[in-house]
């Protein structure tokens, strides 16, 4: 699945949004990128469109949480330079006490365990490399909680420890760990699966917001970060935009 000298990156929940971006501006950047995702349609189409760009793109499709999957797909790989796990996603904006168990547990599911699998199973590869990345995608959520957003925010808070006590139990081998912490990313279908496909509520969450970040944005920094020189570990990354100071302080032009 690679092409001989050129690094592997491999990016979860590629179908849309910052995991397209970002697999679209690694591989610009000169990386072979594995695209996965459960909606195989989608990742085929973009990693065609990746090719078609005179890069390389390869798609498969995967369920983080399918354990025993993950490990088939990690058999393919002796070496792979970078994996970012991005797989994730927000149920439900009820409070603690009304919220659905069912959403906290799906939650935690994609976002931590799905995390822990495809990173579990890809780190022999990744310290095979010599110089491999784990990038761990979670949000301005696992550093701060909001009303309505205790389910979310508990998933991310838990992929923000997975991140930070890898880099502690793996420091001394060739590979980095960076946490991404995004704020708000106006995208086309987070806020929307959210609320279940309510388009309206959705809208509401970037209502009056001059210039959200967007997927792009994101997948830049992502790039931007994974390839630092092999010595320099961007350790955690907050992004926001500029009209947000925190998850409960953001300007309206209303």
């Amino acid at each position: 699945m690679t092409a001989a000298g050129t690094p592997i990156a491999i990016v979860t929940g590629a179908s849309s949004g910052i995991g397209a971006a970002t697999a679209r501006q690694l591989a610009a950047a000169g990386y072979r990128v594995v695209l996965t995702a459960r909606r195989k349609d989608r990742i085929e189409k973009i990693a065609a469109e990746i090719n078609e760009a005179g890069h390389q793109a390869t798609a498969y499709a995967l369920d983080v949480t399918d354990r025993e999957a993950v490990q088939t797909f990690a058999t393919a790989f002796r070496t792979i330079a970078v994996l970012v796990n991005n797989a994730g996603g927000a149920l439900g904006a009820d409070p603690v006490a009304t919220g659905d168990p069912d959403d906290w547990r799906q939650m935690y599911e994609v976002n931590v365990i799905g995390t822990l699998n495809v990173t579990q199973a890809l780190l022999p590869a990744l310290t095979a490399s010599g110089d491999g990345t784990v990038v761990v995608l979670s949000s301005t959520a696992g550093h701060s909680t909001y009303e309505g957003g205790a389910g979310y925010v508990a998933a991310k808070n838990g992929a923000r420890v997975l991140a930070e006590t890898l880099r502690l139990e793996i420091v001394g081998t060739p590979v980095r760990v960076i946490e991404i912490a995004p704020g708000m990313v106006k995208t086309d279908e987070f806020a929307t699966t959210r609320f279940r496909g309510d388009t309206e509520k959705a809208a509401k969450v970037y209502a009056g917001v001059p210039d959200p970040l967007t997927a792009d944005d994101v997948a830049g920094t992502i790039t931007w970060a994974v390839t630092r020189p092999p010595h320099v570990n961007i350790d955690l990354l907050v992004v926001r935009p500029r009209a947000q100071a925190s998850n409960t302080k953001v300007h309206r032009e209303l």
